[in-house]
C-alpha cells in the first residue's frame, strides 16, 4: 500500500472512531456538564496514547520534542475547538451545528495552501465541494425550520469558532506530523484538554452512574483512538487530501442512529451518501494519478 493510500485509510479510520466518540458523548449530552465530559474524554484518551507509545517502544523517549511552542499552539486551539463543539450542541439542533462545523474541511484546505504551500489539486477541491454539497442535501432540509433567537446565535457562533479552531487545528499536526511523534502530539494534546476539564469541576460536575461511567471511559478510549490515526495520517498525506475523508463522518453518524437509535435514513440520504464517496474516490484516485504522473 502506497503511503498516500495509507494516509487515506487511517483518515477513514480516525473518522469512524470520532463518529463513535460523538454516539457515547451523545448519550450524555443532557446528563453530565460539558467540563466533565471534556475531562473524561481526555483522561481516559491517555490510555490508548501510552499503550500506542509503549508498542512502538517510543515510551517515554517519543514525548521528547524540539518544538514545544508548536505543541502549545496546537493544543490551545484543539481544547478551545473541543469545548465550543461540545457547548454548541446545548444551543443547536444537531443538524445545524453539523453544517457549520463542516466547513472546516474547507477552512483546512484553504489554510493548507496559505500557510503549508500545499498544491491544492483541482480534483482536492473539487471532492471538498463536492463533498460539502453531499452534506447540505442531507441536513439543510431540517435546517430551515430554525428559530433564529438570542441562544440560536450564540449556538451559530460558537460552532464557526470550532470550525475556525479546528481548521487550524489540523495544520497545526501536520506542521507537526512532519517531525514529532504522532503519539506525543495526541498526548500532550489529551494531557492540555484533562487539565482544562478538570479546571471547571466547580461549575456543577454530577456524580455520574455506572452506565454513564462507562459512556465517559468509552468515549476518551474512542477519541484516544481516533486522535492517534488521525495524527498518524497526516504523516502520509496533505491536509489537503484527507480534508474530503472528513465527509464520512456523516454516513457513519446516520447509519449509527440506525443502528444504535432506531432513526432510519431518510431517501434522500443515498443521494448524499453518493456524492460524498464520489467526491472521496475523486480524491483518491485522480489526486494519486496526477502525483504519479509528475513524479
Amino acid at each position: 500500500m502506497s503511503s498516500e493510500f495509507k494516509g487515506i485509510a487511517l483518515r477513514i479510520g480516525a473518522t469512524a472512531f470520532f463518529t463513535l466518540m460523538v454516539v457515547f458523548i451523545k448519550f450524555l449530552a443532557d446528563t453530565v456538564p460539558v467540563g466533565q465530559v471534556v475531562f473524561y474524554r481526555s483522561a481516559f484518551a491517555l490510555i490508548p496514547l501510552v499503550l500506542y507509545l509503549m508498542l512502538t517502544r517510543e515510551f517515554p523517549s517519543g514525548l521528547r520534542t524540539k518544538r514545544p511552542g508548536s505543541h502549545v499552539l496546537r493544543c490551545l486551539l484543539g481544547c478551545m475547538a473541543m469545548f465550543a463543539s461540545f457547548a454548541s450542541l446545548k444551543f443547536l439542533p444537531l443538524s445545524h451545528a453539523s453544517i457549520i462545523g463542516y466547513l472546516a474541511p474547507v477552512l483546512a484546505v484553504a489554510l493548507a495552501a496559505v500557510l503549508l504551500r500545499e498544491v491544492v489539486s483541482n480534483a482536492r477541491w473539487f471532492g471538498v465541494i463536492f463533498g460539502l454539497i453531499g452534506v447540505l442535501i442531507l441536513v439543510l432540509p431540517s435546517a430551515t425550520a430554525a428559530e433564529v433567537d438570542r441562544a440560536y446565535l450564540i449556538g451559530v457562533g460558537l460552532a464557526f469558532a470550532m470550525a475556525v479552531l479546528t481548521a487550524g487545528a489540523k495544520i497545526q499536526i501536520r506542521s507537526l506530523a512532519l517531525t514529532e511523534n504522532a503519539g506525543a502530539i495526541a498526548f500532550y494534546f489529551a494531557l492540555t484538554c484533562t487539565v482544562a476539564g478538570l479546571a471547571t469541576i466547580g461549575f456543577g460536575w454530577v456524580t455520574p452512574t455506572w452506565e454513564q461511567l462507562g459512556l465517559l471511559i468509552c468515549t476518551g478510549l474512542a477519541g484516544g483512538v481516533a486522535h492517534i490515526l488521525m495524527t498518524v495520517s497526516y504523516q502520509h498525506s496533505d491536509v489537503s487530501k484527507l480534508a474530503a475523508f472528513e465527509y464520512l463522518s456523516l454516513i457513519f453518524a446516520v447509519l449509527a442512529d440506525a443502528l444504535f437509535f432506531d432513526i432510519l435514513p431518510e431517501p434522500v440520504f443515498y443521494l448524499s451518501a453518493a456524492l460524498i464517496i464520489g467526491a472521496t474516490l475523486i480524491v483518491a484516485l485522480k489526486d494519486t494519478r496526477r502525483k504519479e504522473q509528475t513524479a
